[in-house]
């Protein structure tokens, strides 16, 4: 359902040793928001909450809730170094349009 990169796990694995939250997996959440109406939230979380759908990327636990995961099927997360920049990078099949910095998307 959801793919992250090598590059994208990396920097999450880099972050969770970072924080001392070694086994936590990534939530990824889509709220009301932003420029274009949707936008996505990303977290680290010990555990699943019970009606989340668990999946797995490269050996990282991925948490999405069942509203979330309407919008997330099909999501690649990579994790990009620019001059105006770094972060993560979400490419969403399912979005008809997105803003100009990526971040929200209808």
């Amino acid at each position: 359902m959801i793919t992250l990169t090598e590059t994208a796990t990396s920097e999450i694995g880099t972050l969770l040793e970072r924080e001392g939250k070694q086994g936590y997996g990534l939530r990824i959440r889509v709220v009301g928001g932003g420029c274009s109406g949707l936008q996505y939230q990303m977290g680290l979380e010990k555990e699943p909450k019970s009606e989340d759908k668990i999946f797995e990327s490269n050996g990282m636990k991925l948490f999405i809730d069942p509203k979330s995961a309407v919008f997330l099927a099909g999501v690649k997360v990579d994790f990009v170094h620019a001059l105006s920049g770094s972060g993560f990078k979400v490419e969403n099949p399912n979005a008809q349009s997105t803003c100009g910095c990526g971040k929200s998307f209808s």
